[in-house]
């Protein structure tokens, strides 16, 4: 249950935050928005002990067995790791957004996007099932997207946004299908089962596209090239965002995935040379750029897609030693970043701008921020009694002793050392250029203030914990990190040294050379600006917007040539690919007839045919004129009722029956607002080509029916019909795998009604119908709109026919019957009252509106299915009993009576929501008040 709490509490501290700040108390809701990632953090913390005794905490729950789906999580030292960078990151970006927001609109809404996304990275660190890991892998990219595009009132923000959706979002996708592909080879998505199948993985013939899905899916998530695009758009996101997912959460969920399944994946040559190869060129892209950038957040945001290329390279090497490397400079980067990102926010409020050619001399207006900015930036450049020397210097060793042979072997520590040049170029240039490096220059805002001065309180703690590590890692960071690596590579560690003092060897005097060819890189850094200016500019955003233009006038072209508003076409493709396929099917059989013996004909059954046939005929040759092809397919409907009734399907007859009678009366009033008569004729080629198709989709589908029917089946009837009674409670097989065995199905299907009705609804609400002159169409308004015979018919005929619903409703269970077939019958006999009276007075004599009915009864069937999950059993299990009640005796009581009414009253609802919405159309006074 913990773990539960873990993920759900950021939810509910995002509701509560909401609900305050709705009541107008905004300081309350930020104190509230600020309490849930406390309580995490504690419940993290109290997991700990048992974590340290090498405990896998674990909880599961079913929910959708069938696909292997299960709701289930799972805390080791990895997710220890990750769930506490998250938690307390986030608990630090709550205390400086306060501050942020002081006096501005939009705080409220930070807070809750930001408590979701909590809860979404917290699902994907702590999921023990990789299908449930994918439902929060997508969380996190549509909360960002509202994250990114915070100020959606500015371009720049929706396009930045739009950007990471569409990057993040297609990686989704991408891994959605390799996490499927390595259910299928495991032969489960839970994550124990999946760590245990490494060898599998490896040795099976999808391997290849099983890393290449899964690797697409991190690498967009964690910026790496060429998907690195999004990063630096995104910095048009609030200063508390980038501080948020952009050093600490979002883009560590790519190198979480590589770490969470590298025993499954790695240790293989396509692995080495893909990951590292693209953890490199990120590496060397994200530095090369963010030397140039004038914009603080740009200058960060391309530093970030740097060391998100130094951590993916280092796992990419496959080696054991890598792996902890790039755990250790995970935590290290997220310590100097976030604070970097923070000063970048303040300054910007301070100043207004973020341009480091106007932003110069801070360090006389704000010196304690300067303090902690230079803390960060070298640490971020790797200067020694830093946590970023520790973690750059273990990276250079590793670099060292890679695993490459040949070229690649000295390649791959001579661009790892060109990278560290220049990430002490662009630390020096972000610290130097705004704090120093002479006056300001045209701020909009003079003279530069704080915000407030606690809003210095988490840039002070993350500063403080860059020194911290730095000197002590082996009392601070060394346990959480062994735990980590050993729950990501089980077995024995290889063994490593994170304290300060090491030896003068090669690694060290990389760092050295690191460092003072950077600084002299910075020196000068005009010459270096001058020739950088001079290189072909490339705008990722616009060729972006591009790309963006052209997939749009393609996707307008293709569904303009196929979805032009012509039913015809529509039939005529869907029929094309059906015998294309059927074709395919039947062109590698070898005999079309089985080893079935035929039944034998009877009269009966082929006069029935023959008439079913003639009205489709019917209503292929006469089909211009409207009113004759609806009769003609309401007849063939009733022998297709007839049809069912003959081969003993009772259930299916009366459903079909009142079906068709409804469909009629409401197409009869569609048929109202059109011509008599279709337009004219196509032309004869066309009409020749939909003959054909005609004519081979009957025989295709002919020879298939035939090939089928005349071979042994496996039936699944079997398996109802043995347990319809012990496991169902009636002997109406059909209604009990309606409301019990597929009631899900049934759920499905009755909330697609409501859609439509309420559909229908929202189209005629405020319909003007302009031609209220029927006769010049050819049709005239009866001398008597409501015949007195009808009437005095329809109203005793009410009650007895309601009488007969319940009745069907009632023993639907055991006999023909059920909710669907009363809440037909009754709608039938409602519609005969609107037919017979006015449409005021039909109205004015129903209890309840329509609306109503349709959403009560969908709720109530997705009511009953929820009691049975709540009480431990699959979604719309049914339980049923038998009771002896006074003056009735032994009575069957089952939970699907009540799925069976919330099916009842949606069929009511909507059908006569649809016909009363079609129906005051029709009025000789045109539309009326809104019914529904």
């Amino acid at each position: 249950m913990t773990l539960l709490l873990i993920v759900t509490l950021p939810l509910l501290g995002a509701l509560l935050t909401w609900a305050t700040a709705r009541a107008g108390d905004l300081r309350f809701s930020a104190i509230v928005a600020a309490l849930a990632p406390v309580v995490v953090l504690a419940l993290v913390l109290s997991l700990l002990p048992a974590i340290l005794a090498g405990e896998v905490i674990a909880a599961e729950w079913r929910w959708i067995d069938a696909i292997g789906l299960t709701i289930a999580f799972r805390m080791d030292g990895l997710a220890m790791l990750f769930a506490l960078l998250i938690v307390g990151m986030g608990l630090l970006v709550m205390l400086y957004a306060r501050y942020y927001f002081a006096g501005k609109h939009g705080g409220c809404r930070f807070y809750v996007l930001t408590l979701v996304f909590m809860a979404s990275m917290l699902g994907i660190v702590t999921s023990g099932n990789l299908l449930f890991m994918l439902v929060f892998w997508e969380m996190t990219s549509l909360v960002s997207f509202l994250l990114i595009g915070f100020h959606s009132e500015q371009r720049p923000a929706r396009r930045g946004a739009r950007l990471t959706l569409v990057i993040t979002g297609g990686g989704g996708l991408a891994l959605m299908a390799g996490v499927i592909l390595i259910g299928q080879a495991v032969g489960s998505y839970h994550l124990s089962d999946v760590l245990a199948a490494g060898d599998t993985l490896r040795e099976h013939r999808q391997y290849p596209l099983i890393l290449s899905l899964v690797l697409l899916g991190a690498m967009t998530k964690s910026a790496q090239f060429p998907f690195h695009l999004w990063l630096p758009h995104a910095m048009t996101a609030p200063t508390p965002v980038s501080v948020y997912l952009h050093s600490a959460t979002m883009v560590k969920a790519g190198i979480f995935l590589l770490a969470r399944l590298h025993p499954v994946l790695a240790e293989t040559p396509l692995w080495l040379y893909s990951v590292s190869s693209v953890g490199m060129a990120t590496l060397l892209t994200g530095a090369f750029v963010a030397m140039f950038k004038h914009d603080t957040k740009g200058l960060l945001a391309y530093s970030t897609v740097s060391h998100l290329g130094l951590i993916t390279l280092l796992l990419g090497m496959g080696t054991r030693m890598g792996l902890i490397v790039g755990l250790f400079h995970l935590l290290n980067h997220a310590l100097f970043k976030a604070p970097l990102f923070m000063m970048a926010g303040i300054v910007e409020q301070s100043t207004g701008t973020r341009d480091m050619r106007r932003i110069n001399g801070m360090w006389h207006f704000m010196p304690y921020l300067g303090v902690l900015t230079g803390v960060a930036a070298a640490s971020m450049a790797g200067l020694p009694l830093l946590n970023g020397f520790l973690s750059k210097k273990m990276f250079f060793a590793e670099t060292m002793v890679s695993p490459f042979t040949g070229v690649l072997a000295w390649l791959t520590p001579s661009l790892a050392a060109v990278a560290g040049l220049l990430s002490v170029a662009y630390s020096a240039r972000i610290f130097h250029n705004v704090f120093f490096n002479g006056a300001p220059r045209d701020l909009p805002i003079w003279p530069p203030k704080l915000p407030g001065v606690g809003i210095l309180i988490p840039v002070t703690l993350l500063s403080a914990a860059c020194i911290v590590v730095g000197i002590v890692p082996q009392y601070v960071v060394h346990t959480l990190l062994k735990l980590a690596a050993e729950a990501a590579l089980g077995g024995e560690l290889p063994q490593y040294n994170l304290g300060l003092l090491h030896r003068f060897n090669l690694p060290f005097l990389m760092s050295a050379l690191a460092l003072t060819g950077g600084l002299a890189m910075y020196v000068a850094r005009r010459q270096l600006f001058a020739i950088y200016d001079r290189l072909p500019e490339v705008d990722a955003k616009e060729n972006f917007e591009w790309l963006m233009l052209q997939a749009g006038t393609f996707a307008e072209r293709l569904v303009h040539r196929l979805e032009n508003g012509s039913v015809q076409r529509y039939i005529a493709l869907v029929l094309l690919s059906a015998l294309i396929t059927m074709g395919t099917a039947l062109a590698g059989m070898t005999e079309w007839r089985g080893a079935e013996v035929l039944t034998p004909l009877d009269p009966m059954t082929v006069f029935g045919t023959v008439l079913l046939m003639a009205c489709a005929l019917g209503v292929a040759v006469g089909h211009r004129n409207r009113f004759l092809a609806l009769l003609l397919t309401g007849a063939a409907g009733l022998f297709v009722t007839l049809t069912f009734a003959r081969f003993s399907a009772p259930d299916l007859a009366l459903t079909q029956l009142s079906v068709e009678v409804m469909a009629v009366i409401i197409m009869m009033l569609a048929l109202s607002f059109l011509p008599q008569t279709t337009p004219p004729e196509s032309s004869v080629p066309r009409r020749v080509r939909d003959l054909s198709l005609a004519g081979l989709s009957g025989l295709g589908m002919a020879i298939v029916a035939y090939a089928v029917m005349t071979r042994p089946a496996q039936s699944i009837s079997g398996f109802f019909l043995a347990r319809s009674v012990p496991e169902g409670g009636g002997s109406n097989v059909v209604n009990v795998i309606l409301v019990d065995f597929r009631g899900f199905d049934t759920l499905g299907e009755i909330t697609v009604l409501g859609i439509a009705a309420v559909a229908v609804f929202a189209l005629t609400r405020n319909l003007q119908l302009k031609d209220r002159v029927p006769q010049e169409r050819g049709q005239y308004w009866a001398s008597e709109p409501h015949p007195m015979i009808l009437r005095m018919i329809a109203r005793p005929i009410l009650p007895v026919t309601l009488m007969v619903s319940a009745y069907i409703f009632l023993r639907g269970h055991n006999m023909p019957g059920g909710g669907f077939i009363a809440g037909l019958v009754t709608a039938v006999a409602l519609s005969l009252q609107y037919m017979a009276g006015s449409l005021a007075w039909a109205h004015s004599c129903m209890l309840t509106p329509f609306r109503p009915l349709v959403g009560g009864g969908i709720l109530l069937a997705a009511l009953t299915g929820l009691g049975s999950l709540a009480a431990g059993a699959p979604f719309l299990t049914s339980w049923f009993g038998h009771y002896r009640l006074p003056g009735l005796g032994d009575v069957e009581l089952a939970t699907a009576l009540l799925f069976d009414l919330g099916v009842f009253i949606t069929v009511v609802g909507a059908t006569l929501l649809i016909l009363a919405n079609m129906g005051k159309l029709m009025t000789l006074q045109g539309p009326g008040k809104e019914i529904g």
